[in-house]
């Protein structure tokens, strides 16, 4: 086992027998050996000119279940590989030619089997075989996919997709398999995988939109209420949609959690009125928040931790996420799914015996939100009244050096505007920063995903100022934990946005030869100091 994907690997540099987000080293080998059956997909997908739709949901299929904190479960995860065998000779019966060698990797029928040939499959191989500039920036290109195929599945559930974005992830999935040494050329690729990126969350935003109405800003309430109740975690608002209208009349409230927060501000999902507001906070704080919920908790995609015996028998999972011994809700060919289990055990479960002290946050404030008042936000920075924007978010982790982001917020001077998004927010969501003018100085842009919401904002505000957005009076402060940050990293970098802070440290896998290229292209740099960072971006000491 070699693993750096995530920002909380051992010791900064990778995890080599159990992973920090408690992947065991069997399911580390299985999604290693998963990765290979997709690569070889593609290759033969790509060789072979066809257009298989089976095969490309499958691509994003595996890519999204080897994201950090998503399928623990090694049955899961050799059922999946199973299938991609299956597709993969398929195609190699239509290919007349060679294959690579990356692409037709021998996978053997027996599970014990598949554990030890992940050692050919381990990263340090390939750090030998292409050296680590090389070997990084590949990864960098995985990485990437892997977070943009998460978002690009969230648009397949609702019936969205596009050949062109499909044959992207294709391609540059087959691109790996050749296993270049050319750093350049490899940067270049990452950066092609910005762009597809970007077009998946354009994508995803129209379906999340089309489906379930832009969202408005929206007072959540964040304490609970008498009665039964359901906890929705994750970012799946499908899955939300079907609880809520399979909770109808039941007499259980559903509230969400963590990522989920968003759909709160949703005109389709809101209309619910049993959907109650949300509870608790961000992803790692989950067995703190689901100890003290008193009613059955429904995973959707990524963030699962090892369950706590106090509710692992009110516990479920769904879609791609799985953790061994919790109960899994299937999917039916039409898309549906069955929630019984999961309200059943919000029916049993005490439930909150009186509402708790009110509590609110709000929230929606996306692209079409903030866009409906930009004259308002353009005469505010014109006569001085909003000096600053500071987009602060992305996502969280357990690592006390993640305070910096609660300390940079509040001492984000009065006359600047926060924009956040993802669940890097729970560490300042519940202040009270005002407002200016009747703007919001705190403006939740939703879901990680919703970076698409703040790159819209910026680019409408560079038009009314006739500016370029490294011109704008805007300032990129980022947290990292996984894939999907690195997908959007790549999607703000091949769009030629300068001077993005990283944090809580800058990911392994970029050697330094490979962040010199950074630093020089784009003045990426890594967090300091609240106070300092704040000094240097705005010229003055605050």
């Amino acid at each position: 086992m070699y693993c750096y994907q995530c920002e909380e690997k051992i010791q900064d540099q990778a995890c080599t027998i159990a992973g920090a987000c408690g992947k065991s080293g069997e399911v580390a080998a299985l999604q290693d050996v998963l990765l290979a059956v997709a690569k070889g997909v593609a290759w033969l997908l790509k060789n072979t000119n066809q257009t298989d739709a089976v095969a490309q949901d499958y691509i994003l299929e595996a890519l999204f279940t080897t994201v950090t904190n998503v399928d623990f479960d090694p049955a899961r995860l050799n059922e999946i590989i199973d299938r991609g065998l299956v597709i993969r000779s398929g195609l190699n019966e239509i290919y007349d030619g060679v294959a690579s060698p990356v692409a037709l990797f021998a996978v053997p029928a027996d599970y014990e089997a598949r554990i030890p040939l992940a050692d050919e499959l381990v990263l340090e191989k390939r750090q030998e075989r292409c050296g680590v500039d090389a070997a990084g920036v590949q990864e960098l290109i995985l990485y990437g996919l892997k977070g943009a195929a998460s978002y690009a599945d969230h648009a397949r559930v609702l019936g969205y997709g596009t050949q062109e974005i499909a044959d992207g992830f294709t391609d540059m999935l087959a691109y790996l398999c050749d296993e270049s040494t050319d750093v350049m050329e490899l940067f270049g690729k990452a950066l092609a995988v910005g762009d597809l990126n970007m077009k998946v969350m354009e994508l995803l935003d129209g379906a999340n939109t089309g489906t379930y109405g832009h969202p408005e800003p929206t007072s959540v309430k964040t304490s609970g209420i008498k009665g039964k109740a359901l906890l929705v975690s994750g970012h799946d608002l499908k899955d939300l949609q079907m609880i809520l209208e399979q909770t109808e009349g039941t007499g259980v409230n559903v509230y969400t959690h963590s990522e989920m927060l968003p759909a709160n501000a949703y005109p389709e999902l809101k209309k619910f009125p049993h959907l109650a507001g949300n509870f608790g906070g961000a992803w790692q704080d989950q067995k703190k928040d689901f100890d003290a919920f008193p009613g059955s908790i429904v995973m959707t995609t990524n963030c699962i931790q090892k369950p706590k015996e106090s509710y692992e028998a009110r516990i479920f999972t769904t879609g791609l996420v799985a953790w061994p011994g919790v109960p899994h809700i299937g999917q039916n060919e039409d898309g549906s799914k069955d929630f019984g289990i999961a309200i059943e055990a919000a029916l049993e479960a005490d439930g909150f015996a009186a509402d708790q002290e009110a509590k609110e946050i709000t929230v929606g404030f996306g692209h079409n939100a903030v866009l409906d008042v930009a004259d308002v936000v353009v005469d505010a920075v014109k006569s001085g009244a909003i000096k600053h924007f500071f987009l602060i978010g992305g996502c969280d982790g357990y690592k006390l050096s993640r305070v910096y982001y609660s300390e940079l917020a509040a001492q984000v001077p009065e006359d600047c505007v926060i924009l956040t998004l993802a669940c890097g927010k729970y560490r300042f969501n519940k202040q009270d920063f005002g407002d200016i003018g009747g703007v919001p100085r705190l403006l939740d842009l939703g879901q990680c995903n919703d970076a698409y919401s703040a790159i819209r904002i910026a680019s409408a505000l560079a038009d009314a100022f006739e500016c370029g957005v490294n011109d704008l009076p805007l300032s990129l402060v980022l947290s990292w934990y996984e894939q999907k940050a690195i997908s959007i990293l790549l999607s703000l970098l091949n769009l030629g946005i300068k001077n993005i802070r990283i944090g809580p440290s800058l990911p392994a896998f970029l050697s330094p030869a490979v962040v010199d290229v950074l630093v020089e292209k784009y003045s990426i740099s890594p967090i300091s100091t609240p106070e300092k960072d704040l000094e240097s971006i705005l010229g003055v000491a605050v």
